[in-house]
């Protein structure tokens, strides 16, 4: 493994144990010529994923892009990393078990709005708002209405 911050070949395994849900090894590597020490993660990779875009594009799936497009959502909230963490292996899991290796865009936004969902209810709006496009706050207040989410059903919770 290539070291990221002097760019030498080569890395030294220091320790390595499964991450917090079983998915991915978490090895702590050191690097022989700067010493600089960093985290490296390897998972289980079933299929090549090829994503359609809207535009009829398609890209290779971006595990990294979709964790920080779920971090935008749940900036400041209160949750666990974790959960986080937990959360995208089971999108990535369900994402390569369905069997196809070109999925369209719009399979993605609809699990992560789903598993949101489940998990913060302003991380989900937040997110729907990007997915759906929300250009005004009537379209806030539509979707709010259509989710059960109105300021009454939240003060409940």
């Amino acid at each position: 493994m290539r070291c990221p911050f002097c760019g030498h070949a080569e890395s030294q395994v220091k320790d390595s144990r499964p991450s917090e849900d079983g998915a991915a090894i978490r090895r702590r590597r050191m690097c022989p010529e700067c010493e600089g020490r960093f985290t490296t993660f390897e998972r289980v990779q079933l299929r090549e994923l090829t994503i359609l875009k809207r535009s009829g594009r398609r890209t290779p799936f971006d595990r990294d892009k979709l964790a920080r497009s779920v971090a935008i959502a749940i900036r400041k909230r209160p949750i666990d990393p974790e959960q986080v963490e937990r959360m995208i292996s089971a999108i990535v899991r369900q994402l390569e078990s369905m069997g196809e290796t070109e999925l369209p865009s719009s399979a993605i936004g609809e699990l992560v709005m789903k598993h949101l969902k489940q998990l913060d209810d302003v991380a989900y709006v937040r997110y729907a708002s990007v997915y759906r496009d929300f250009r005004e706050t009537s379209d806030f207040a539509r979707f709010l209405g259509e989710e059960g989410l109105s300021e009454a059903a939240l003060d409940e919770r």
